[in-house]
């Protein structure tokens, strides 16, 4: 897909992942919604790219979408389990909702990127037991987790979505990003019935 024209709509667009998201998407020629909780730091974001790119194609929109708080690849996290879950939910739902796109013939294609720990002002939060509840006591263990798995940079993560946009063969993939393989893929045996889809 071409990306130049199209409009993208951004969550968490303020900072980290989100804000490489929407630097990318412009310097592909999009226009793009920056939405994001925190209003004095989207404010800020928006002056930034508008110094970069024409103020016409941005628009702030503080919005509330989601309570998750950490971003994490597809591994379970001992310190939040319910989210964790939450995470391997996302995978199959993403995979089930492309088949029944291709299926249908909706025109819509539903790809997954699941990163590995990420360098974003949400990653020091582990520090603030308030963040944490009754899992603070794992901050070493999490810390150890990042130290082994290490951690990626926000424009990584952005070049991961472009090549998702523009490659129009990639429906209901989980593409994984991570320090010691890059970009990838997630492997899946294919069902029977999966091997006849367009």
């Amino acid at each position: 897909m071409h990306l130049a024209d199209k409009v993208a709509l951004v969550t968490g667009a303020a900072q980290g992942i989100g804000r490489a998201f929407a630097q990318a998407l412009l310097e592909k020629g999009c226009k793009v919604a920056l939405v994001d909780l925190n209003v004095e730091v989207g404010k800020t974001c928006k002056d930034a790219l508008d110094k970069q790119f024409d103020a016409q194609r941005t628009i702030f929109v503080p919005c509330d979408i989601s309570n998750e708080e950490k971003l994490k690849g597809l591994m379970p996290a001992p310190h939040q389990p319910v989210y964790s879950a939450s995470k391997h939910g996302v995978v199959g739902f993403t995979r089930s909702i492309a088949m029944a796109s291709s299926v249908g013939k909706y025109g819509v294609r539903i790809n997954a990127i699941c990163p590995g720990f990420v360098n974003t002002p949400i990653l020091q939060s582990i520090d603030k037991e308030e963040n944490m509840g009754q899992y603070s006591a794992y901050k070493e263990n999490i810390r150890d987790m990042m130290k082994f798995y290490g951690i990626l940079d926000p424009q990584l993560i952005a070049e991961g979505l472009i090549k998702l946009l523009e490659d129009d063969k990639l429906n209901g993939e989980i593409m994984k990003i991570t320090t010691n393989q890059g970009i990838h893929f997630h492997e899946y045996s294919p069902l029977p019935f999966h091997s006849k889809m367009q």
